[in-house]
């Protein structure tokens, strides 16, 4: 069966510290067994045409829908969600079963 992905890209608010947001992040996903993985970025390369105010990119990977589902209802997530979404001018969120086509060697 296909990992579950759940994409978030965002532009922050001015004054913000990301940083502090990220390590939130970190220790969240480092708290909730339903999260597989978990990575982030921030946006180095794109044009500002092609990157729409966008900085930071988050990508998390659950084994399914259901592990996706508990995460979403977690309390300590439902918490921290307050605090990230506060620091949010811009975002996109795309949730999705993944369809892998190449993988990365050992």
């Amino acid at each position: 069966m296909a990992d579950f992905k759940h994409f978030v890209i965002v532009k922050f608010k001015e004054g913000v510290a990301v940083e502090d947001l990220t390590k939130g992040m970190e220790k969240l996903v480092s708290e909730i067994d339903a999260v597989k993985s978990f990575e982030w970025g921030q946006d180095i390369e794109s044009l500002d045409m092609l990157r729409q105010g966008f900085t930071h990119a988050f990508l998390m990977t659950f084994g399914n829908k259901e592990d996706f589902v508990a995460f979403q209802s977690h309390p300590n997530h439902v918490e921290f969600s307050a605090t990230f979404s506060a620091a949010i001018e811009k975002i996109v969120v795309l949730d999705f079963s993944s369809t892998l086509v190449k993988k990365a060697p050992a």
